[in-house]
């Protein structure tokens, strides 16, 4: 079974409850892509005017709607692990660490911690789409699954889908049977069901649910496109 999983690229607190709002009851996981201006040329919630979320952190208030969703965040961030432990502390219960290489793998050791436990976090690298599918392998113990990102511009929305990523994900599938695969970035209505083929189990769809009318009904489009 295909997960759709709808992206939110939030501006503001405002922006964040009001598209939560819009897919409440359609999805049990929503991805927040957290982008700090840093490591991508754009800015979200909470980089972004941070109101509300020192509160959260603090656990003086939970995350907007937090009891109908389960929270995923994206980190595209300079300082992956300092703000990874603060997304765990606001609720997260999956983290996406870019940027294979010493600073993630550093992080994602540092992370291993917040896997254990009741409400372990689990915990995802992201590859580009001209990435080797061999790069996983050295990361292959740390993580709960992989992001094949579906654009090599990160931190935005709305652009076109890299074949490459086809690619990569038919190499990881084949050398990992049991893995999560989500793909992010440039996924829609024509292309999810040629993604879901070459082996992604996990499609994580922004502008395509955001700019339709009626997101719930994407959403369930979505699964029928690739059911």
């Amino acid at each position: 079974m295909i997960e759709i999983v709808p992206a939110i690229l939030p501006k503001s607190y405002a922006e964040l409850e009001e598209k939560l709002a819009l897919v409440r009851d359609a999805a049990p996981v929503v991805q927040i892509d957290a982008v700090d201006g840093v490591f991508a040329p754009n800015k979200t919630w909470p980089y972004a005017g941070g109101e509300m979320f020192s509160s959260i952190i603090s656990q003086e208030r939970g995350m907007p709607l937090w009891e109908d969703f389960d929270f995923q965040f994206d980190c595209m961030v300079s300082h992956a692990l300092r703000d990874a432990q603060d997304f765990v502390r606001a609720g997260a219960s999956s983290l996406v660490i870019h940027g294979a290489g010493k600073d993630a793998r550093e992080t994602l050791e540092a992370l291993q911690e917040e896997r254990a436990g009741e409400f372990g976090v689990e915990l995802g690298l992201a590859l580009l789409p001209g990435e080797e599918a061999e790069t996983f392998a050295q990361y292959k113990e740390l993580v709960d699954f992989v992001q094949v990102m579906g654009i090599a511009k990160v931190g935005f929305q709305g652009s076109e889908f890299d074949p490459r990523a086809l690619t990569l994900i038919a190499k990881l599938r084949r050398d990992n049977p049991g893995l999560t695969i989500q793909v992010d970035g440039g996924v829609k209505m024509e292309n999810a069901r040629e993604i879901a083929r070459a082996g992604a189990n996990r499609l994580v769809v922004g502008s395509a649910i955001f700019s339709h009318a009626e997101p719930r009904a994407a959403i369930e489009e979505l699964k029928r496109v690739v059911k």
